[in-house]
């Protein structure tokens, strides 16, 4: 098998080719956007390598799987999109009942909470607005109909991350630092 170079040289001028072979500007919105969630997924990797030994650890592997779908699906034209599986909703699901295991576990949310410690759970809250600008990004490539359950998938994310962040404080011995104005 020949190696592949890191390099092509194709995106000097500032354009780069979507899964498909349409070629788009650097600055196009499935770009920023598919570059929002690759930025969550290495926060995530982040977190993997700080959370070792935590509880639900083995989640992180399968969110940042489920984020290089969602990323290849923001960065197919048309005709790439087509060789994509789906995004499939069980993974929503699939948030929704971490969540709710979590939060079962937590004391009552009485006001918002101020990111902190321990590093790892902040290190999840940095995730969590990660992945919120990321949601935001793919808004406007909603006509795309895969791009919906794609958006779906990352507001349930956040949620899961602002969870998560607060489950492993909690774990950690470290109460909520609630915010009272």
């Amino acid at each position: 098998m020949k190696e592949m170079n890191i390099y092509t040289k194709t995106g000097d001028k500032g354009s780069t080719s979507l899964v498909g072979g349409a070629r788009v500007k650097k600055d196009d919105p499935k770009v920023n956007a598919y570059g929002n969630v690759d930025e969550l997924i290495s926060h995530i990797a982040l977190i993997r390598a700080d959370s070792v030994g935590q509880p639900l650890y083995e989640n992180l592997r399968r969110i940042q799987s489920n984020l290089m779908l969602v990323a290849a699906h923001l960065a197919a034209d048309e005709h790439g999109a087509k060789k994509l599986k789906p995004f499939d909703n069980s993974e929503i699901e699939f948030l929704e009942k971490q969540i709710d295991l979590m939060t079962g576990e937590l004391p009552e949310q009485i006001a918002f909470i101020l990111p902190a410690g321990p590093r790892v759970a902040a290190e999840i809250h940095i995730a969590r607005t990660v992945c919120r600008r990321a949601e935001r990004s793919c808004i406007s490539l909603m006509e795309e109909p895969r791009v919906e359950i794609v958006v779906k998938y990352l507001n349930r994310l956040s949620d899961y991350l602002f969870v998560y962040g607060r489950y492993i404080a909690f774990k950690n011995g470290v109460e909520d630092d609630f915010w009272y104005q």
